[in-house]
């Protein structure tokens, strides 16, 4: 399949398969809005209101309606906005979407209004918005977007990450999905089934029905594919699923147990651990051949390896020097030199999408958490604490993590244990619990959906 990125799209004016965007033009002045600074909205969320957006056609009230609390809950749910409460609101949502009465918006604290009309007709859906800069009193940005009215949901997240860009300077990350690990049943025999919804916890799909044990998804660059270890005829094997064709396929009759998947930058070849003979090593498959190639050859166990966004550099966790830290070492194998020195073990590193930043678990007393520091090593800050969490993952933007948290059993059946997804601000504010239809683990947040 041909590869067509957001870039892509954008230029195109197609942001998504089946949504075609198009600039809307101002109504009055237009120009740059204030940039706020995120360290800024950390301490002092942008208040914005986002009353329901007017509807025409026969389905066009309820979807505005919709469209306009999905918005809310994500720029909510980023700890950087502050929706203004709906019931302070003096100038009506029609009104609004036709001419904005700036005092009524500026009496009630809100820097910033989100208006708009969806017309949906059948299962066609327009929706027009704009965002408008109260002080200045001026559009900051329009835009209309087409679709079918099933990717109303799609729509609402595509014009948070418009929002967020424009008033943060930096891309949004409402637009992706999570892929994770399903858990059920009891503790000593969990069900395990491969996992996506979207980032806010919709659209929840099985993609394994629970059969074979399945393991650490990670996305493709691209978003269409999924590598994940599954227990299938009980030889734990790394295997790859398509979104769009459902099928799946084990990446390769390698000798030992693979585990530990993470494709590279350009979604060419997959970097795993391989546990031959009692050690682990790192190997990277190409997948056009699916030829592989050794890069590390050392006693003991090398697992958990991830690329740096640039490709040039393999982050990954081992004990060959006695304990369990993280290490850094070239692309092709060699120059591996270790970058944690804290107290405790480290484990499962990933590399932040931004390059500036590895986020890890760290173990030390008996307590788990969660950390990032630079690639080398210094810098170290610990996000959140607790008696068990594991297996950060980055949103697309750098900015936020997530991971998952468990709580211990009361009984040896399990009574008492969870397993949820949470995420943070890398800053370490802003935690908060994930929805799941069940307990879940191994998360992985795929790129922007393109």
């Amino acid at each position: 399949m041909t590869t067509i990125n957001r870039r892509s799209f954008l230029a195109a004016g197609l942001v998504a398969p089946g949504i075609w965007a198009t600039p809307w033009p101002a109504s009055g002045q237009s120009g740059q809005p204030t940039i706020v600074d995120i360290t800024r909205a950390r301490t002092e969320p942008i208040p914005i209101a986002i009353p329901n957006m007017a509807g025409t056609g026969s389905d066009g009230a309820r979807l505005g309606q919709q469209i306009a609390q999905v918005i809310t809950n994500n720029l909510r749910s980023s700890g950087l906005f502050r929706p203004v409460e709906r019931a302070a609101f003096i100038q009506s949502a029609e009104a609004a979407a036709a001419t904005p009465r700036f005092q009524d918006w500026r009496v009630i604290g809100a820097a910033a209004l989100v208006t708009g009309r969806v017309d949906a007709s059948g299962d066609r859906l327009r929706v027009e918005f704009r965002l408008w800069d109260i002080l200045p009193e001026q559009q900051a940005l329009g835009t209309a977007y087409n679709a079918t009215a099933s990717n109303w949901r799609q729509i609402a997240h595509i014009i948070s990450d418009d929002i967020y860009k424009r008033m943060l300077g930096e891309s949004g990350y409402f637009n992706t999905r999570i892929a994770y690990i399903a858990e059920s049943g009891p503790r000593d025999r969990r069900t395990r089934r491969l996992a996506v919804m979207d980032q806010d916890g919709e659209n929840n799909r099985f993609l394994t029905d629970g059969q074979f044990q399945a393991l650490t998804p990670r996305w493709h660059p691209n978003a269409t594919q999924i590598a994940f270890m599954s227990y299938q005829r009980n030889e734990p094997r790394v295997y790859l699923t398509s979104l769009e064709s459902g099928r799946q396929e084990v990446l390769g009759n390698f000798g030992g147990m693979t585990l530990s998947p993470r494709f590279s930058p350009d979604g060419r070849s997959v970097v795993l651990s391989a546990i031959r003979g009692g050690d682990a090593n790192i190997f990277v498959v190409d997948l056009g051949s699916r030829r592989e190639r050794q890069l590390t050859n050392s006693p003991g166990l090398d697992v958990s390896p991830c690329f740096s966004p640039d490709g040039t550099q393999i982050v990954f966790n081992s004990d060959r020097g006695g304990d369990q830290q993280l290490y850094v070492m070239d692309a092709g194998g060699g120059g591996a030199r270790r970058i944690s020195f804290g107290n405790g073990r480290y484990a499962t590193p990933v590399w932040s999408p931004r390059g500036d930043l590895i986020a890890f678990t760290r173990i030390a007393r008996g307590q788990f958490a969660i950390g990032v520091m630079r690639p080398d090593g210094s810098g170290e800050r610990i996000l959140s604490e607790g008696w068990s969490m594991e297996g950060p993952t980055f949103a697309p933007n750098g900015r936020v993590l997530m991971f998952y948290r468990e709580t211990a059993s009361r009984d040896q059946r399990g009574a008492g244990y969870s397993a949820r997804l949470s995420s943070i601000d890398i800053a370490g504010f802003n935690e908060r619990q994930i929805v799941t239809p069940t307990d879940a683990t191994d998360p992985s947040w795929s790129p922007l959906i393109s």
